[in-house]
């Protein structure tokens, strides 16, 4: 087990911290928080998953999404207790040593990005949405990513980005005996 402090010299006076388990990116963490600590902070200064990107802080951008047990979250309004066991997953955790994800990979391939800011959260976004439709169709695409800006795209590339990994996540399952 690992306990993580959030980064402070010492916890607010009179606000009691609480002890919480989460899995984060399939490690378990037993962290020691205050209460009011929003999830985002929690990645990104107690755990180090920068990834996790900070744009509105009000849930309009997405920049902050990741999985909570496989669903999207936009994590600057949610506490990390709320997370208190459950599993969550950041763009850290979509590759593995090896090999990038489909969606990593659909994004590099059709440019699915440019400054890179919004793209964690749309690559968390797109991933949930491949988990329970393996065949989108590029609506379907586009209203799964309706809660995610990108100032610097049309979108047309992420679209395509999904789709591509969708088209991909389908041929490895049928390579599959």
């Amino acid at each position: 087990m690992t306990i993580v402090h959030e980064v402070r010299d010492e916890p607010a006076a009179g606000v009691p911290e609480r002890r919480i388990t989460v899995t984060v990116n399939g490690a378990r963490k037993v962290i020691e928080c205050e209460p009011r600590l929003l999830l985002s902070h929690l990645l990104r200064q107690g755990l180090r998953l920068t990834g996790t990107h900070m744009g509105c802080d009000t849930t309009n951008c997405g920049a902050c999404t990741v999985l909570v047990d496989g669903t999207p979250v936009k994590s600057c309004t949610m506490l990390a207790v709320q997370a208190d066991g459950h599993e969550v997953t950041t763009v850290e955790g979509l590759a593995t040593a090896s090999e990038l994800h489909p969606v990593q990979e659909g994004f590099r391939e059709e440019h699915g990005l440019q400054c890179g800011f919004c793209t964690p959260g749309m690559m968390l976004a797109s991933k949930a949405l491949l988990d329970r439709d393996p065949d989108p169709s590029e609506e379907d695409v586009r209203w799964a990513l309706s809660g995610n800006l990108c100032r610097c795209t049309g979108y047309q590339n992420i679209v395509k980005s999904v789709l591509w990994a969708a088209a991909k996540l389908r041929s490895e399952r049928e390579d599959q005996p």
